[in-house]
Parts: structure tokens; sequence; C-alpha cells
């Protein structure tokens, strides 16, 4: 079976949440998944749900907290240029069906590695691999190169009237 990038954008919630989804169901049709997630790196309550029911979906997170309040650092860069690395040979191995670039557009956004360097890992995917990315602020590259692109639009959200983010909901 044919393999598609997808492409999940836009200021909206529910990117993320859309990925996992996707992963889900992957796992349900026996296909393995390798979820990647760049500039996240705090224990969020999916993370434990997979760890402790899914075990044919792979996590890693390659950020080291979470710096969308400030500018990244230079461990911040070099982490999501090592997950890169990784995920670059993950795709040429071909062992999982799918993989998930969780926050990649952000990643790319903040500088953390480029357009071009992600287009590049892009390039090396099998035929049959699905690969799905996240995150706001998708360079028209990207929206080019995705197969099927989904924005996700913000209407209305209760975080403007103070709401915090919640456990099992928002992380």
């Amino acid at each position: 079976m044919k393999g598609y990038i997808h492409l999940y954008t836009g200021n909206g919630k529910g990117k993320t949440t859309a990925a996992f989804g996707l992963a889900l169901r992957a796992v349900g049709a026996g296909k393995r998944v390798f979820f990647a997630q760049f500039v996240k790196g705090k224990p969020y309550s999916e993370i434990e749900a997979v760890n402790s029911f899914l075990p044919a979906i792979t996590i890693k997170q390659y950020g080291l907290g979470c710096f969308i309040y400030n500018k990244p650092t230079h461990n911040d860069i070099e982490a999501a240029r090592n997950g890169l690395k990784e995920i670059s040979r993950i795709i040429e191995e071909g062992d999982f069906d799918m993989v998930i670039l969780d926050e990649a557009c952000i990643a790319v956004f903040y500088n953390l590695f480029t357009e071009d360097e992600l287009m590049q890992l892009l390039n090396k995917k099998p035929e049959s691999m699905e690969i799905i990315i996240t995150g706001r602020y998708a360079s028209s590259g990207l929206y080019e190169k995705a197969d099927l692109v989904t924005e996700m639009k913000e209407v209305k959200h209760y975080y403007k009237q103070g709401v915090e983010a919640r456990k099992g909901i928002e992380f």
C-alpha cells in the first residue's frame, strides 16, 4: 500500500491529538508507529497511556521542556537536530509503517533545523511509509510537499478566558 505525507497545521487545538488518533488506528491495523515529538519534553498523559498500553508505538521526545515563551537555547537546538538525525536513520531503515513528526513545523519556525533539512528527510520516505507532520506555522514548502493538508482553525478557546491547561485534556 502506498504511504502518504500528512500535514496538520493551523492555530487551532487538535493537531497532536489527530496524529495520536492516526497512530491508534494504525496500531489497530497491525502497524508499527514511531512518534517523534520536537520541542516537547514533558511527560504528557498520552505518553503515559502509550507506554502503558500500546507497545507498537514508540515515542521519543526531542525537546527539553517547552521554550515557546522564550528563545530556544543552544541545547534546545542540539536536541532537535539530534532528533532529526535519528529520525532520518529510522526512515531509511524502514522498520516502522508510520512516522509522526509532532511539532516539526514549530521546530522549523524557531530555526531548530531548516525546512530544507526536513525536506531532505521527507525525500527519504519509503514508498509504503506514512509520515505525519504537525505544528503551527507550516511553511509553504510543507504545504506543497504534503499529500494531505488539514488546517485546525481556532474559533473559540476557553484558554482566552483564563482556563489553564488541564491534565487529561490539554496535557
